[in-house]
């Protein structure tokens, strides 16, 4: 893409420093802590084959193949949306629902440049669930054994986070991550919450997608996918306010989180709320500062009836290639006195778009005499234009080039400071319950400086959650080993409760206020324990 060059130069100097100064996290499906190899990998999971003979469970199909393609981007792979997907069987000539073969499963991974391929199936007998996958090597044209998971219908998160699981293993045999985390990654998502999800985006009929995408958010309302999913249709129905309400909701960590507050940017925009719309642009632009981000702003700011020139020569210097940046510098250059500078820039917008007529009738009205009939139109007051269409691909390469600024940053520190940083990461992760995230950051923080107290407490806090009692000790106790550290002795201390252990959880807590008497997660949990003894 023209400009992308200059870009990558402003995001060395700007964003990259900005987010290292500030300690803003990358999108979940982030790379800086994984192998060259690993990130390499691009996945194709195709929706199961449903051979239940239940045609209540058809929504499941498209559940597998989102489930498994959340997992494998948690764990640092590459897994193609279902809106590339989709776009590849139209390409072929394909339905949407086609169940493909062995061989038409390869031809559409070839279209998508795929690496590996995930087929599978599910079966029931009425009460649990069984899910087997095979996974196929695109480059070797083999196919790897199958591996299958079973567990209760009420679990189908459980399943199919097993199933991926296990795929990841033979994917990369030297993942370290752990069953029960991929298992917890989706605990905290309702299974009906998710099939309304599933339903509403893949029904036919607007009307229908919206009831099941409103009704998903109200059964689970930190679920993003399915608010980003609500967004878009309200945005595709003109309906602005709503949408910028629900791209409002969107985790702006997750991987759709850019997308999102571009979206509602525009919705903003559309529904006259020009300052919250250029904020909204604004938080784009300083992580990825794109040409189509940094014109809209200035448009935001010029309906405010402010001067946007500078963000309009910046949107131009992005992408000089794109004639309404031109279109749009030369009106407020125009706006603002500059007429010699606007006829220039309008005069390059043309040798962009030569059959741009509004662009023709104000170009010849500014060079007219003053007083003359064209003249006279050189008073009009054109809008700038908005860039109304999110640019995935162009999006995808800066952020590309931004994660590869980070790795280099990260490459540079010496092994404690590396740990430190994916630490702090990882912290973020956990602390909006992305488990698999924060698992794999810790133990590449782990890898880095074995040493690093932080990194076992994080693991262990991981551990903890997951369910693996005895895990989550061990690195607790590995962690106040190297260093005290509060979180591990809260870990303790929870496990201890749980255990029905009191005292020793009543002492954890006690070490940890002497190290950070402010300390509210020892508080509460002081709280916490002297209510469960008394319960008993």
């Amino acid at each position: 893409m023209a400009g992308l060059a200059a870009l990558a130069l402003f995001a060395f100097a700007s964003s990259a420093c900005v987010r290292a100064q500030a300690g803003a996290s990358l999108p979940a499906n982030a790379v800086t802590a994984n192998s060259p190899a690993e990130n390499d990998k691009v996945l194709l999971v195709l929706p199961f084959d449903n051979r239940t003979g239940q045609p209540s469970l058809e929504w499941v199909r498209e559940a597998a193949a989102e489930i498994l393609s959340m997992r494998f981007a948690s764990a640092g792979f590459q897994p193609t949306s279902r809106a590339d997907r989709v776009y590849a069987l139209d390409h072929l000539g394909l339905p949407q629902g086609f169940q493909p073969s062995r061989a038409s499963s390869i031809k559409l991974a070839q279209t998508l440049d795929a690496d590996s391929i995930v087929v599978g199936n599910y079966t029931t007998d009425g009460k649990s669930l069984t899910a087997e996958a095979s996974l196929v090597d695109v480059p070797n044209l083999r196919m790897l054994p199958a591996v299958t998971a079973t567990g209760e219908m009420r679990d189908m998160m459980g399943v199919f986070s097993s199933l991926a699981w296990k795929l990841t293993r033979q994917i990369d045999p030297a993942f370290t991550g752990s069953e029960e985390t991929f298992i917890a990654a989706g605990r905290s998502l309702r299974v009906d919450a998710f099939e309304q999800y599933i339903r509403g985006i893949t029904e036919s009929d607007q009307a229908e997608r919206q009831r099941h995408l409103e009704q998903a958010v109200k059964l689970s309302p930190a679920f993003s996918p399915a608010w980003m999913a609500l967004g878009r249709e309200d945005y595709n129905q003109d309906q602005y306010t709503e949408a910028a309400q629900a791209f409002a909701r969107v985790d702006p960590n997750s991987a759709d989180g850019l997308e999102a507050q571009f979206y509602r940017g525009l919705s903003l925009l559309f529904s006259g709320d020009y300052t919250q719309a250029q904020q909204a642009f604004a938080d784009v632009a300083r992580v990825l500062p794109l040409g189509q981000v940094i014109n809209n702003e200035g448009v935001a700011v010029s309906r405010q009836g402010k001067d946007g020139t500078s963000l309009f020569i910046q949107a131009a210097a992005a992408d000089p290639s794109a004639a309404d940046y031109h279109f749009n510098l030369a009106v407020s250059l125009q706006r603002h006195g500059n007429t010699p500078g606007a006829i220039s820039e309008m005069t390059q917008c043309l040798k962009l778009r030569p059959s741009d007529s509004e662009a023709q009738s104000l170009l010849a009205a500014w060079k007219a005499p003053v007083g003359s009939a064209a003249g006279a139109d050189a008073n009009a007051e054109p809008l700038e234009r908005i860039v109304r269409t999110f640019d995935e691909t162009a999006f995808k390469q800066a952020a590309a080039m931004m994660d590869q600024v980070d790795a280099g940053r990260l490459a540079a520190l010496p092994p404690s400071g590396r740990a430190h940083a994916l630490c702090a990461q990882a912290r973020g992760y956990l602390d909006r319950g992305l488990l698999l995230e924060a698992e794999r950051l810790y133990q590449a923080a782990v890898a880095a400086d074995a040493k690093s107290a932080t990194a076992h407490a994080g693991l262990a806090e991981v551990r903890q959650y997951s369910g693996n009692a005895n895990a989550a000790r061990n690195e607790a106790q590995q962690s106040l080993h190297l260093r005290p550290t509060v979180d591990a002795y809260i870990v303790l201390a929870r496990l201890d409760l749980a255990a029905g252990s009191f005292d020793a959880a009543n002492a954890d807590v006690d070490n940890a206020l002497k190290l950070d008497p402010a300390s509210r997660a020892a508080q509460d949990l002081r709280s916490l324990i002297q209510l469960r003894a008394k319960q008993k």
